[in-house]
């Protein structure tokens, strides 16, 4: 199933400076308006020729230590926190230019991004943007790092998250939101986290350049001695240094006191994206990380490939008051018995129309073609798509005295995959491929029977005022 709303950009252009956490370079982003269908895409405009990478699944090189995206020249770090910020804050289309190899790391969380975001503005598109509903489960494991994520079908995008570390310090802690209205709130304020014996590591490695007591939450779940105490004032450049209550390092104060499981969801909102698809669905979360949560992104992708005829079909429910009944589609057809082919139409708007033809044995054409196994034919299956496009520019044109008439141009790229047979109900959807224009309207049509694809073409028709009406 497919939920269209129009995707969005940004308002205008805005600039964010910061520290790469694991490069130590300083880094400025500039996010740019984008058109519709652009995506999320990063432009190193520090490199020759200005190179770039587009934020997608296919183009994750590295997730040990945060998300990484590299095409060709193009190679940038730690995306997550920006990406989750544009999901979270409804933004479909950034182009993103960055001076350096690595996303600041800010304040390490979403927030200093969705305040840039906010002060910048989102405006809506004409482009319309298809949101998928799963019809069924999708599930990922990884029994190494028992990690466990799941995709349920529902009316909307949602998150449940759980961490357990085996640490006294954490325990178990989990986090709900049930809809993207409440990342602002609920999600964007939650800071990155590290155990200790985590961050000596790195810092033994040279591994966190950019790092600061500022931008992560300490945990120490295991007795600090004072070597380490010295080891990090030296580091980070801090007089004083100890455990607080709670066994959190004493660097800051906790947000919320299951911080560090809501930046996993922040984590996970933003590794998501990069599956390049929305989706309707409840994810379920256990024991997150990067990796698990880009191997999740890639089922996402691979599964809305391999299914996207099907989760376009529209949805017909005959308990539902048609928008055209069979009297109204002759008052505007000049078709006739047996050649009107459009018993209904059940949707219509001014980008696409969706029809009923309801395929009995009854039909004359059954008496010559394939009497003994009767199928519908192919140019009859293009002809009621064709009907059903008409109503659609019909619905489009401003009105003239005597109407108009459609006539073909071109049928183009027609593939039939599916038999139509007597006791189907053909369900044909035309979707507008550019604006009319001096009466040529160009038209992608799709027949379906249930949510599989029957046949489909790129039809072109030329309307006419009506010279015999």
């Amino acid at each position: 199933m497919i939920q269209q709303v129009n995707q969005t950009t940004l308002q205008n252009t805005g600039s964010l400076s910061g520290i790469g956490l694991h490069t130590g370079a300083k880094t400025t982003i500039t996010l740019h308006p984008a058109d519709a269908n652009f995506g999320y895409r990063f432009k190193r405009t520090d490199l020759e020729g200005e190179p770039m990478v587009k934020a997608d699944v296919d183009f994750v090189t590295d997730t040990s230590r945060g998300t990484t995206i590299e095409h060709k020249e193009a190679k940038v770090s730690t995306i997550e926190h920006l990406l989750s910020a544009f999901v979270g804050m409804g933004v479909d289309n950034v182009l993103i230019e960055i001076d350096g190899p690595e996303v600041p790391i800010m304040d390490g969380s979403a927030m200093p991004f969705v305040e840039l975001i906010e002060e910048i503005g989102v405006k809506e598109l004409e482009a319309k943007k298809n949101v998928y509903t799963l019809p069924e489960n999708l599930h990922y494991y990884d029994p190494v790092k028992n990690v466990d994520m799941l995709a349920v079908p529902a009316a909307h995008y949602s998150f449940t998250s759980m961490i357990d570390f085996n640490s006294q310090v954490l325990g178990t802690q989990h986090i709900s939101i049930s809809d993207l209205s409440e990342y602002k709130a609920e999600i964007a304020s939650c800071r990155t986290f590290s155990f200790l014996h985590e961050l000596e590591y790195l810092l033994d490695n040279n591994l966190i350049k950019g790092g600061d007591l500022n931008n992560a939450i300490v945990v120490v779940d295991k007795p600090i001695s004072d070597d380490t105490l010295t080891k990090l004032k030296k580091a980070f450049n801090k007089e004083n240094i100890d455990v607080k209550d709670g066994g959190i390092l004493n660097n800051l104060d906790l947000r919320y006191s299951n911080e560090p499981a809501r930046h996993k969801l922040l984590d996970i909102v933003g590794d998501l994206a990069l599956s390049g698809y929305s989706i309707n669905a409840k994810i379920i979360a256990q024991r997150p990380g990067h990796a698990g949560n880009v191997a999740f992104a890639k089922v996402i992708k691979d599964y809305i490939k391999k299914n996207k005829a099907a989760l376009e079909a529209p949805v017909y429910d005959p308990n539902k008051e048609p928008v055209f009944n069979i009297n109204e589609i002759e008052s505007k057809l000049p078709h006739r018995y047996p050649f009107l082919l459009v018993d209904k139409i059940i949707e219509l708007t001014e980008n696409y129309v969706v029809g009923i033809k309801n395929v009995t044995m009854n039909e004359p054409f059954f008496q010559g073609h394939f009497p003994k196994n009767p199928v519908m034919p192919g140019v009859l299956i293009v002809e009621s798509l064709a009907q059903c496009g008409g109503l659609l520019a019909l619905s489009i044109m401003p009105e003239v005295p005597g109407g108009y008439d459609t006539y073909f141009v071109k049928i183009d790229k027609v593939r039939f995959k599916h038999k139509v047979m007597p006791g189907d109900t053909l369900i044909l959807k035309m979707e507008l491929m550019a604006p009319i224009r001096r009466g040529l309207c160009e038209m992608k049509a799709t027949a379906y029977v249930g949510n599989k694809v029957a046949a489909e073409a790129e039809l072109m028709a030329q309307v006419t005022p009506s010279a015999n009406r």
